[in-house]
């Protein structure tokens, strides 16, 4: 299966894209969608454009995005939500469901501990996908989103067969 993860942000939103099979993970691609124009409407618009080329050129099958977390800084808040906007609308779009992962969730997935900094997710993106080339932190922040989503969906697989497995006896 085919995911891609994105992390939200206004002036960079970061993608990734991963083969996930069987509990195996390939790196695909990465890259960083940065906003411009002269004005929120049209970052916005730039940021659209920019992810709906990626699905365009990766055609994902899944796709999952970072929750929002409330800051001190309401008007930063209501714009990165509005980026996420973007980040739910082009899966959307493009026919898909979107997984929300809360941040915490994401680090102790991929690293093990819920508080972990850029650097230890970076570490571990590494070793997961030895010689991937990382387009920044919020790439690898992506990228650590669709390993998320990746564990999740093959842990509910496993559920789900075990369940089955189990009906089956009755």
């Amino acid at each position: 299966m085919r995911i891609i993860g994105i992390d939200p942000g206004l002036a960079c939103l970061g993608w990734g894209v991963i083969d996930a099979d069987q509990g195996r993970i390939r790196h695909v691609a990465n890259g960083q969608c940065r906003s411009s124009g002269p004005d929120l409407a049209q970052r916005l618009l730039s940021l659209h454009q920019q992810l709906s080329d990626v699905f365009a050129t990766h055609r994902p099958a899944a796709a999952a995005v970072e929750q929002t977390f409330m800051n001190r800084d309401g008007v930063a808040t209501l714009k990165l939500g509005q980026a996420r906007g973007i980040a739910m609308l082009v899966p959307a779009q493009a026919g898909l469901s979107v997984a929300e992962y809360a941040p915490n969730a994401v680090k102790k997935a991929v690293v093990g501990v819920g508080h972990a900094d850029k650097r230890q997710i970076q570490h571990m993106v590494r070793l997961q996908m030895p010689g991937v080339a990382l387009a920044g932190p919020d790439a690898a922040d992506a990228l650590a989103i669709a390993m998320c989503h990746s564990f999740h969906a093959q842990s509910a697989g496993r559920l789900s067969a075990a369940l089955a497995a189990a009906e089956g006896r009755r």
